[in-house]
């Protein structure tokens, strides 16, 4: 794993404006060298000037040291060694200075200033100097001698050292700016994977409330019939043998309905987790949130898939169950039927489903009109149920509620913009009304 900007910042242990001990260190032996060298040469200068030669190597000494703070003073560096260049002085330290200014920060014109400086300097001292020392010696090596020399000696000096404190330099800022890049790179990737993990996250969240609700819907219904039924059976067991009988094969078809509704959701359930096991066992940990995103939406799809849910048209069996369970319900239908995509007409069936559901629960033989519009860009139904009687076979039932129903129903029609009311009437009984999109 790339490790953040901050772990490749370098430590600061070295003294002063040292970085590293070890950068100190050469620094410091750098300008050891440059002193002796210098010293060095400060005798056959002082021989030259007229001058103790103890001066002379002082003068080097203190000269040659300064080579010690090129970090941090460069300019300064390559001034002094441009300064005692005349005295034939100071040759390691202006080609380290030279180089340690060029691969520095300062701007392209200073460099180039000083760089020219330099090897005006350095030829002017070399040309002088190599005459003197041609004419003393009597040499006569041509007219063209003498400037090649000196221009060749200058280019030698100045030139190999700038150029690859440049290329230095250079690599050191594009090596910063990779880095730079990796490290907002690896922010980014850090932001999308937990991006990604919040996203997994919600689409489990999601999955859990889709699985609870189609769960509400597949059993409610089913078993609050069965539970009627049972209900009814107990009080008719011995006065009418042949209806017990009859509502006890109700019972029993209703239940085998609601198992085999169990069993293919539950099948849908077991492939799309084994999906989701394989995936995230495929990848790396730092892509396992956007696995866990696509196998969880993968599932979903794949529920959708398989099970497309109730549809209309089996609207007509959903009541027939109820009035077997000896409720009254009056179906009307307004405008021309025609398909909805399969989510609309699921989420229309299971709120006529829950609605009728809930009648059974709370106003058991009260009497119930269902009535369901089709509209040009919608579809609309509308459950109301009358006042219950004041006594009812089957209300000795005592059926529970988790009061999850009408917020399920709410939440469905609201996933696909529609709008859901419920709420009792001013006739003593409750009305469910919901209208959704065609598309």
């Amino acid at each position: 794993m790339t490790t953040t900007g901050e772990d490749h910042e370098p430590a600061r242990g070295g003294p002063w404006w040292w970085d590293r001990r070890r950068g100190a260190v050469l620094d410091v032996s750098l300008g050891v060298v440059s002193a002796l060298e210098c010293a060095a040469e400060g005798v056959p200068f002082a021989r030259d000037a007229g001058i103790p030669p103890a001066m002379g190597v002082v003068f080097g000494l203190l000269a040659g040291s300064m080579l010690v703070v090129r970090r941090k003073w460069p300019i300064a560096v390559v001034l002094v060694a441009l300064a005692i260049t005349p005295a034939e002085m100071g040759f390691l330290m202006g080609v380290v200075g030279l180089y340690t200014m060029a691969a520095s920060e300062l701007p392209r014109r200073i460099i180039g200033a000083l760089a020219g400086m330099t090897f005006l300097g350095t030829l002017v001292v070399t040309f002088v100097r190599l005459g003197q020392d041609m004419a003393r010696d009597g040499l006569d090596l041509g007219d063209w001698f003498l400037p090649f020399a000196s221009i060749a000696t200058s280019l030698g000096m100045t030139a190999p050292p700038l150029l690859l404190g440049l290329y230095v330099g250079q690599r050191r800022r594009l090596m910063e700016s990779l880095r730079e890049r990796a490290d907002s790179l690896e922010r980014e990737l850090q932001l999308l994977a937990e991006r990604a993990e919040e996203r997994a996250e919600w689409a489990r969240g999601e999955e859990r409330t889709r699985i609870a609700r189609e769960m509400h819907d597949v059993v409610a219904h089913r078993v609050s019939l069965m539970v009627v039924h049972a209900a009814a059976l107990q009080a008719i067991a011995r006065k009418d043998p042949e209806k017990a009988v009859k509502n006890a094969a109700l019972v029993g078809d209703m239940g085998r309905q609601a198992l085999t509704e169990l069993r293919e959701m539950l099948g849908v359930l077991r492939s799309g987790g084994g999906g989701a096991r394989a995936e995230r066992a495929s990848v790396p940990l730092a892509a396992v949130g956007v696995a866990a995103a696509a196998a969880a939406s993968r599932a979903a799809e794949d529920g959708e898939s398989s099970s497309e849910g109730p549809c209309l048209s089996e609207l007509d069996e959903l009541i027939g169950q109820s009035e077997a369970a000896g409720m009254v319900v009056n179906l009307s239908v307004e405008g021309a039927e025609r398909a909805y995509a399969a989510e609309v007409e699921s989420t229309a069936f299971r709120v006529v489903q829950e609605a009728l559901t809930n009648v059974h629960k709370h106003a058991a033989g009260a009497k119930t009109h269902v009535r369901l519009a089709h509209r040009v860009s919608e579809i609309a139904m509308q459950v109301e149920n009358e006042p219950p009687p004041e006594v009812s076979s089957a209300s000795s039932a005592r059926l529970p509620s988790g009061g999850n129903g009408l917020v399920g129903m709410k939440e469905r029609v609201a996933a696909l913009g529609g709008v859901f009311v419920s709420g009792p009437t001013d006739a003593g009984g409750f009305r469910v009304s919901a209208v959704i999109p065609a598309s």
